[in-house]
């Protein structure tokens, strides 16, 4: 076993600094979301895509679920495995964000605790 780390390691270390540096320097709410749970890049990427997935299962009117939401979460990220507010806190951040609105009242919208927030970005 050596000491000194191979040129792939190596790459895959500093991308994963470059993008917390970036997170760290835009700061928004989503920024810190997917830094204080460790997300890597390409984590975050395939979350992008997933949320891009299930914007397009909702206008086709596919039924979906967040028990599914959440699982397939836990699948491109399993540090985050079993955290459901994690799923719930991206969603709802992106719904802030007014990026993919129409994903977090379909998937939370049935639960009471979400009915004000939910109510409060559609009347802003």
């Amino acid at each position: 076993m050596t000491d000194i780390m191979n040129m792939e390691e190596l790459e895959n270390r500093i991308e994963m600094l470059e993008f917390k540096q970036r997170l760290l320097f835009d700061n928004t709410e989503m920024d810190r979301l997917l830094f204080e749970y460790n997300i890597t890049q390409s984590q975050n990427t395939a979350l992008l895509n997933m949320m891009d997935e299930y914007r397009s299962k909702i206008e086709k009117g596919i039924d979906v679920n967040h028990h599914t939401f959440e699982t397939e979460i836990y699948k491109i990220a399993p540090q985050v495995d079993g955290d459901y507010h994690f799923c719930e806190f991206l969603a709802s951040g992106f719904m802030d964000a007014r990026r993919w609105e129409e994903v977090f009242p379909k998937l939370y919208g049935d639960m009471p605790k979400h009915k004000n927030k939910i109510n409060n970005n559609k009347s802003e």
